[in-house]
């Protein structure tokens, strides 16, 4: 395979993760992207690589909490009516994935994404030598009264149903796993099968480095589009000195940018955005944690990280150049604070971005149907960094013409172009 060149469009943790798996398989690839890898969607998350990430938002337990979201004054779901006017298609599609069915399908293939994604994690940080950045004391989920540890009661189950360890702690226990939590938690669910890193972008720079050591190539460039020449290889066209570059094979893994990159085919990406916020603090050393939390009623995540304590939000739907909008952040700080000393804020403004999701909730990873050579790998929803090192082992073996090492199916591009 090394006379076939690929181009992937891309550098973040998906892009990056699948550019080192191309690598592996024997292709020539070279990466692309506007800025260096690791430095937009992949940067800003609370770092977890969690087998709890295959409980999709839309699930069964939605349609009961429909009226209270729609209200549209939620700290962890917000939504801009002009977007949501103008894409209420994806929205009637996200709604009605909430079935049973589907839900039962979709957390099959993320939970076989996530376990696939952990292996292939744990062998890109020894390698990157990364592998010092990685916690393996899982995370926890903290619930203010039992009330609401009884209503996720679905996501438990599910987690039981694909073997995730779990543990239920009582008031004490959380004391003593994390001192630094004021007592205002009655009961928290500990998944231990969860690492984080505390520095996401850096862990990808390190993948990507390694790509690079290994004979692969980098390309800073804005990326406008691509077009088909003769024998179905495809020319890149961009901003700057990389212009007309040819390759033979194209990966669009542009992440919440997938959507606009791809409607320049003429092909419409079913895609919304989850709009999100992060701030670093510094609390006193004696008021830190030793792993991530989220607060469920103060819908955020708590992370501790190389530049700080990293407190996240919830989302909101809006378009991905809309205004800021730290509404739900400052939500967020208010209810953080009642339940640790935080300290001050290390940042004048806050971190935001968009996550990419599609109506079921599962990525896209495969071939564009239709168009010969053009691979797609987007729609990760807020857990491309977990799972991006699986979406590059399937993308590369669909590529090379092997088995996938999970069933790539429920991944395919049909669902929805």
């Amino acid at each position: 395979m090394s006379n076939i060149s690929v181009a992937v469009l891309g550098a973040g943790m998906v892009g990056v993760a699948s550019a080192l798996a191309l690598q592996k398989k024997g292709f020539r690839v070279t990466l692309l992207d506007r800025l260096a890898p690791g430095e937009e969607t992949s940067y800003g998350n609370a770092g977890v690589i969690a087998r709890s990430s295959l409980m999709p938002f839309n699930n069964p337990s939605l349609w009961g909490n429909l009226p209270v979201l729609l209200k549209n004054q939620s700290a962890g779901f917000r939504y801009q009516a002009r977007f949501l006017l103008q894409n209420l298609g994806w929205a009637a599609r996200f709604v009605a994935q909430a079935r049973t069915q589907v839900f039962e399908e979709t957390t099959t293939a993320l939970d076989s994404l996530i376990r696939l994604s952990m292996n292939e994690h744990a062998q890109l940080l020894r390698a990157s030598g990364a592998a010092h950045r990685m916690r393996d004391n899982g995370w926890m989920f903290l619930y203010r009264q039992s009330s609401a540890f009884a209503g996720g009661a679905l996501a438990r189950e599910r987690m039981a149903h694909f073997g995730v360890a779990t543990e239920v702690l009582e008031r004490d226990h959380i004391r003593q796993l994390e001192p630094a939590l004021n007592p205002i938690f009655e009961r928290a669910l500990w998944i231990k099968d969860t690492w984080s890193v505390d520095s996401p972008g850096d862990v990808v720079k390190a993948y990507a480095e390694l790509f690079r050591k290994q004979g692969g190539q980098y390309a800073q460039a804005r990326i406008k589009t691509v077009e088909p020449l003769a024998g179905s290889r495809w020319r890149i066209r961009a901003d700057g000195a990389h212009d007309g570059l040819e390759a033979d094979r194209v990966v669009v893994a542009l992440g919440p940018w997938s959507r606009q990159f791809m409607a320049t085919l003429g092909v419409k990406v079913p895609m919304a955005y989850e709009r999100g916020y992060h701030m670093h603090f510094a609390p006193p050393a004696s008021c830190n944690i030793s792993r991530p939390v989220y607060d469920t009623a103060g819908a955020y995540v708590l992370s501790p990280m190389e530049q700080g304590l990293r407190l996240t939000s919830g989302v909101e739907l809006t378009d991905i150049d809309a205004p800021a909008n730290p509404v739900q952040l400052g939500l967020a700080e208010a209810a953080a604070r009642e339940a640790i000393d935080m300290g001050q804020a290390l940042e004048p403004a806050p971190w935001m971005g968009s996550r990419p999701t599609l109506p079921d909730s599962r990525p896209i990873i495969g071939a564009m149907p239709g168009q010969r050579n053009l691979w797609l790998a987007f729609g990760h929803q807020h857990i491309g960094f977990s799972t991006g090192p699986g979406t590059g082992a399937i993308l590369a073996a669909l590529m090379r013409g092997d088995d996938a090492p999970v069933d790539a199916r429920p991944f395919r591009a049909e669902r929805f172009l």
